[in-house]
């Protein structure tokens, strides 16, 4: 990538692209990095964050762990760099929510196709104050019997597109939770976590 040359006063004076982003998520969100040979150390933290305490759930655990690396590794296979997972709770129910961070290169098609018995899907275009302007897609889907998470609960997806400055690239933020009940405060805290996006 070379950047973009600006004409004018300071003429020939090269802009960069940026090398990175930055994001806020609440203290409560677990990052898991999709790295090989990261991601299975940062999902045996998570378990343990998760069953603290709980002596009795080895299985669940080790369940935990396998689903995690199963889910990172197919979101790197498909140009994913980050996980975060939501730890948060009201009282004794877990808010369940995630985010996968995805950078698709140039000449790439964005993966936005839904899957699932029923759904419901809303596209626009928002603007994120520090990163430009972006396409956000909200879907509703109840997941298919065959599910390979066990999931029946419907599951709402926001994805926000965003292009990446002077170069061909996207970066996509695909939050999701199957908190069907609270899925409107869940939409309005992703889309707090998705404005606090700054290129640096």
């Amino acid at each position: 990538m070379t950047g973009q040359v600006v004409e004018g006063p300071g003429e020939g004076v090269v802009i960069p692209p940026p090398s990175d982003y930055g994001l806020i998520v609440p203290d409560d969100w677990f990052r898991i990095p999709l790295e090989p040979g990261e991601w299975k150390r940062s999902a045996r933290a998570f378990a343990e964050r998760v069953f603290d305490g709980q002596d009795d759930a080895a299985a669940l655990k080790r369940e935990l762990i396998k689903n995690l690396c199963a889910r990172a590794e197919d979101g790197y296979q498909n140009g994913g760099v980050e996980l975060y997972l939501s730890t948060m709770s009201i009282g004794p129910m877990p808010l369940s929510a995630s985010l996968l961070v995805t950078v698709v290169p140039p000449g790439e098609i964005l993966g936005l196709m839904v899957t699932g018995n029923h759904r419901d899907q809303v596209v626009d275009e928002v603007l994120l104050p520090f990163a430009g302007p972006a396409s956000r897609r909200r879907t509703r889907t109840i997941p298919d019997d065959e599910d390979a998470s066990g999931n029946q609960l419907p599951v709402t997806t926001v994805d926000y597109a965003v292009k990446v400055p002077m170069t061909a690239a996207s970066l996509l933020m695909t939050f999701s939770t199957s908190l069907d009940p609270f899925a409107e405060a869940m939409v309005e805290l992703f889309e707090a976590i998705a404005k606090s996006l700054r290129w640096t």
